[in-house]
């Protein structure tokens, strides 16, 4: 048997049996993967596989990559192979419903008129004109069509949900319906002190590009069925059959954008029902309390980091008021789709969100304070003339407070015992999904937008992204539960940590020495120039014994320190040399070495067991 087995007949054996093992496990085994990836970045969501799930008619899916034309981008190709291999595992879940087509668009071919057709962006390589395709097309049995123009590189956390995203709007084209119940005039109005109507707000116009929007009037005792996204702007006073239709609405699983306000500086003191002297306002408190969060009352938020500057008069100084706040991207959850990828919002007289404690669902902030703020009395902020008044009394707490929180998870009604001639309605849910945010302000034009009017057209000019803000909120609420699922994931490329933590290390050790040799250096260098200084400059180099004496001392001095600021900074990068060569070692001399002896082992335990 053995002479068998190291026969050259016996290779060709093995060599056969090892090629077939190789066809029956691709045959058999084709769809097996193991995802090792501390974030599971090959294993797609349970959020997705419910959206693949629900598909019933087949998609098309077009993925656009040319492939040639970037062979030298290596970040590029690495992404491009985690989009492709992403796109293979929609199609595997998908079991048929959804075809997957990957093009590599030449120039000036069939292919690249297609993906232009879809609306998909080339963008430039180089200066001689070629260009780039890396995108994504879909088309649903109805000949609907949805693109991702463009894949960008610092979205990678997002891949995901766009791709899902995608999908699911193929598989169901209609707009979204959001019904719009507000305080405020968004609508447009009639301004009583310049005598003439108002505009609807651009950010009304904004959505509606974007979704069906239909009017809520006040007083509403159910909201209608085609609504699947109600969108609540400053809602004062609502009456108790008003509330208990959100109530219903959100526990049948209706999603919910409010944005409610301590202190509105836009309102006028007008109640949905139209009395005046209703307050400035807005609360949802029994519905907050049955989804577990809460709106301080009386209180707004001051922050001294993020406090802008205002004008309080012709001619005068802007001066920072504590209240209305430019917040950066620092202040937003990046994790979160409906902030992540926002630079900047402005809001005025914000309020704070508290989850209640003891409460079912998952409070989770999206815009949060610095550290420099606290609470604020709404009615001191509403009567301040000057707003560094305010600043000079802020005594910053050290917390961070929330401005806006995404609410999900199991809740009971507001009503457990229902109202008077509504007693059937439901008593819980197993999960709900809202998104508060506690100020009314940021969405009025003169927060975020300068309009211009171009031949009766108006022309929105941003300066910061509240709109953005609440189209990508309402965006993500109009998906189904399972899109919502489908957060922000980890990405593909990730930092070499160890690496950054010994560069901090290396910093921290050696640049506290090299400030004092810059110091030092410095100081040589003055010396030596006010020594080569004269009186008369004809004699500038007429020095005597014991001045050249001193100067060829000063240049050594200035030798030598140059020479220590080399050292030291090569000592920043020592460890980080030193863990490469441990590295290297280990790759090239020590792991060959140990299969080596692995291999040396197993030879000698054979020859002394056939002894």
């Amino acid at each position: 048997m053995k002479k068998i087995l190291y026969s050259g007949a016996g290779l060709l054996l093995i060599a056969a049996a090892f090629l077939a093992f190789n066809i029956l496990s691709g045959q058999l085994l084709g769809n097996a993967r193991l995802d090792l990836t501390e974030q599971k970045l090959y294993t797609l969501s349970a959020g997705t596989e419910r959206v693949l799930a629900e598909l019933d008619e087949p998609l098309d899916l077009y993925f656009f990559y040319s492939d040639q034309a970037t062979r030298e981008l290596a970040p590029l190709r690495n992404y491009a192979r985690r989009v492709e291999e992403m796109l293979k595992a929609y199609e595997r879940v998908a079991d048929g419903r959804l075809r997957l087509h990957i093009v590599d668009p030449e120039p000036f071919s069939e292919d690249e008129d297609r993906a232009a057709a879809f609306g998909l962006q080339a963008v430039p390589l180089n200066q001689g004109g070629e260009q780039i395709y890396f995108g994504l097309a879909g088309r649903n049995p109805a000949g609907n069509t949805q693109a991702i123009p463009f894949f960008p590189l610092d979205q990678e956390e997002f891949l995901e949900y766009e791709i899902s995203r995608l999908v699911q709007s193929l598989a169901h084209p209609v707009l979204p319906v959001v019904g719009v119940l507000s305080g405020l005039q968004l609508n447009g109005g009639f301004d009583m002190l310049a005598g003439q109507p108002t505009p609807p707000w651009m950010v009304l116009e904004e959505i509606r590009q974007l979704f069906h929007i239909e009017s809520l009037e006040a007083g509403i005792d159910q909201i209608p069925e085609e609504v699947s996204v109600l969108l609540l702007v400053h809602p004062k006073q609502l009456p108790e059959q008003t509330l208990y239709a959100i109530d219903q609405f959100v526990l049948r699983g209706g999603k919910l954008l409010a944005f409610v306000d301590p202190l509105s500086e836009t309102d006028t003191g007008m109640s949905l029902s139209g009395e005046m002297g209703a307050g400035r306002a807005s609360d949802l408190e029994p519905l907050f309390k049955a989804w577990g969060l809460r709106l301080r009352p009386g209180e707004v938020l001051g922050d001294a980091a993020y406090a802008m500057a205002v004008s309080v008069g012709q001619g005068q100084r802007a001066v920072r008021h504590p209240a209305w706040l430019s917040l950066p991207a620092a202040a937003l959850d990046e994790q979160d789709v409906s902030t992540a990828g926002l630079e900047t919002l402005i809001v005025a007289s914000a309020g704070i969100l508290d989850p209640v404690e003891g409460g079912s669902t998952r409070f989770v902030p999206l815009i949060q304070s610095s550290a420099y703020a606290m609470p604020l009395d709404a009615e001191r902020v509403a009567a301040v003339d000057d707003p560094q008044t305010l600043l000079g009394d802020l005594q910053p707490t050290g917390e961070r407070y929330t401005l806006a929180a995404r609410i999900s998870g199991p809740a009971r009604t507001a009503y457990p015992d229902g109202i008077e001639g509504r007693k059937d309605g439901l008593k819980a849910a197993d999960n709900i999904n809202l998104i508060v945010v506690a100020d009314s302000d940021l969405l009025s034009d003169r927060m975020w937008v300068r309009v211009q009017d171009f031949f009766g057209q108006r022309i929105p000019q941003p300066f910061a992204d509240n709109a953005s803000l609440a189209i990508n909120a309402l965006d993500n609420l109009a998906g189904s539960d399972a899109l919502i699922e489908v957060r922000s994931r980890g990405r593909y490329s990730r930092p070499f940590v160890v690496v950054e933590a010994l560069q901090r290390e290396a910093e921290a050790r050696f640049r506290e020495k090299e400030e004092v040799l810059q110091q030092r250096l410095a100081q040589t260098e003055q010396q030596l120039a006010a020594l080569q200084q004269s009186e008369e400059p004809g004699k500038a180099l007429e020095l005597s014994a014991e001045q050249q004496a001193t100067l060829q001392q000063f240049m050594q001095e200035k030798l030598r320190i140059r020479k220590e600021l080399r050292e030291v900074r090569y000592q920043l990068n020592a460890d980080i040399e030193a863990l490469g060569r441990t590295l290297k070692l280990l790759n090239i001399a020590l792991v060959p070495l140990l299969l080596t002896l692995g291999v040396l082992a197993v030879w000698l335990w054979r020859r002394r067991r056939q002894v």
